[in-house]
C-alpha cells in the first residue's frame, strides 16, 4: 500500500559548503535531503521511503561547535510503499523452490509463497521447475504474476527491507 507519509529529518550541511547566497544553500540542503533519503532505504513505521513530493519548511540553522556545520530542521512530505497482514497484492515469481517461490512486489524482493499455502498446486521437476493445478491447468512458473495475500510480515533492521509470507487461500487469488 502507498501511503503519504510527513517528517521531520535533521539535515547537517558542511561548512565548506555553506555560501552567501540563499539559493545554493537552499540547493545545498535539498540535494543532503535527498542523498539521505535515498541512503535510508526503509524503516519500520513507513516502510519503503519512494520519493520526496513536497518540502514544507527549511528551519534556521544551527551552528555545531566542533565542526563548523550547520544542522537544518527540515519538514517534507513523501511517498511510501509498505505492505500490511490481510491486504492482498500482485508479485512476480522470480524464484522457484520444491517447497515453495519467492515473489518481488514492489520493492519487496522477498515475498515467499509456500507450497503448503497453494493447496491444489503441486511441484513439477521437468525442464523448467513450476507448480501445477492439476484441475484447472494453471501454473505458476518463473515470471508468472500472482495475486496473493499477506500472512505475515517482518522487517528486517539490518538489510533496512521487508520480508513476508503470502498465501492463496481466498477468493480470485492465484495466477494472474
Amino acid at each position: 500500500m502507498f501511503l503519504k507519509v510527513k517528517l521531520n529529518w535533521n539535515v547537517v550541511i558542511p561548512a565548506e559548503n555553506l555560501d552567501i547566497k540563499g539559493l545554493m544553500l537552499q540547493k545545498a540542503i535539498l540535494i543532503r535531503l535527498l542523498d539521505d533519503f535515498a541512503a535510508k532505504r526503509a524503516t519500520r513505521d513507513y516502510g519503503y521511503l519512494l520519493a520526496v513530493t513536497t518540502l514544507d519548511k527549511i528551519g534556521e540553522g544551527k551552528v555545531r561547535e566542533h565542526s563548523g556545520d550547520v544542522l537544518f530542521p527540515v519538514h517534507f512530505t513523501c511517498l511510501s510503499f509498505k505492505v500490511f497482514r490481510g491486504e492482498v497484492v500482485e508479485g512476480v515469481v522470480h524464484k522457484i523452490l520444491k517447497h515453495g517461490v519467492f515473489l518481488r512486489c514492489g520493492p519487496i524482493e522477498n515475498l515467499y509463497l509456500s507450497n503448503q499455502k497453494m493447496t491444489d498446486y503441486h511441484y513439477q521437476h521437468a525442464d523448467s521447475a513450476c507448480f501445477l493445478n492439476i484441475k484447472t491447468g494453471s501454473r505458476i512458473e518463473k515470471d508468472a504474476t500472482l495475486r496473493c495475500v499477506i500472512i505475515g510480515v517482518k522487517y528486517m533492521e539490518a538489510q533496512k527491507e521487508f520480508q513476508a509470507v503470502v498465501g492463496l487461500e481466498g477468493d480470485h487469488l492465484g495466477p494472474i
